[in-house]
């Protein structure tokens, strides 16, 4: 199948799949609206997982130490009540088995980003700020991506406070951590970096990317879902070719907002990951 090809078979996906391929520190090899603003899902967790380990090299918090595990936190709009994580809307229990009591922030990064707990995630921005993830989005060279409010914040999200990504964008983020650079700056030291890629790489929600490659390939990734909105981003490391960055962003009918990855927005994705396997020595 050409590039041609994959555009071809994705217009006549209802809604609008963007899309990002190529190599690390390269020129993309295929984009299609690329710049296209999606409502970010879950993949936002990738920039606080990145602000996180800035705060902890800056030597403004410690990764280590344990913090409070609280269900409560600051609206994003200003004078908003505290608002609350829901249980059944989270994909961690773990997480809510410790409320009440303590958890390093380096496990809830993890958690965060392996089992994409949100009350993890707000948990861990009340300790980084918005304004941190804002930088990261900027050093990784991101044009359109914001991350305005928390999960769950409906008084910030009626407000119009919102959170948008970007394949573009996705793709310089998720390529930064990788190569451990990123311009103007650097996200995190070289060493930082890798740590960010090995718990990327430990994602246990594979049902759309990494579905899409050959079993045991090594893929470091994000992926976001919520009714009629499904994304993918990674690093796809194969063992036979150099490794490449691919960010899949998809608002359609297609999906069902579920974790499950039995819905068409997950084949979807699986499907154009799997093409661009195919291609891996060409791009």
């Amino acid at each position: 199948m050409t590039w041609d090809d994959l555009d071809a078979h994705l217009d006549r996906v209802p809604g609008t799949v963007s899309a990002y391929v190529g190599r690390l520190d390269a020129p993309p090899t295929w984009t299609r609206h690329a710049d296209a603003a999606h409502y970010a899902a879950s993949t936002m967790k990738a920039a606080v997982l990145a602000a996180l380990h800035r705060a902890a090299e800056a030597g403004t918090l410690e990764l280590d130490a344990p913090i409070p595990v609280i269900n409560e936190f600051d609206s994003a709009q200003p004078g908003a009540p505290r608002f609350s994580c829901a249980q059944h809307y989270d994909n961690d229990d773990a997480v809510w088995e410790r409320v009440g009591g303590t958890a390093p922030l380096r496990w809830l990064a993890d958690r965060m980003i392996v089992r994409s707990s949100n009350l993890a995630t707000n948990l861990v921005i009340g300790h980084v700020g918005l304004p941190s993830v804002a930088e990261v989005w900027a050093l990784a060279g991101a044009r359109h991506s914001i991350t305005g409010r928390g999960i769950e914040d409906f008084a910030a999200r009626e407000a119009g406070i919102t959170n948008l990504v970007t394949a573009h964008d996705l793709a310089a983020l998720l390529g930064a951590l990788a190569t451990g650079s990123a311009s103007p700056g650097r996200l995190a030291s070289p060493a930082g970096c890798a740590a960010m890629l090995d718990v990327l790489l430990a994602q246990e929600h594979r049902e759309d990317l990494a579905a899409g490659l050959p079993e045991g390939t090594r893929i470091a990734h994000k992926n976001g879902w919520v009714r009629g909105v499904r994304h993918g981003a990674g690093v796809v490391l194969p063992d036979d070719a150099p490794p490449y960055v691919i960010a899949v962003c998809t608002t359609t009918d297609l999906a069902d907002g579920g974790a499950s990855g039995e819905d068409d927005a997950c084949r979807l994705i699986a499907h154009v990951s799997a093409q661009v396997w195919a291609t891996r020595h060409q791009l």
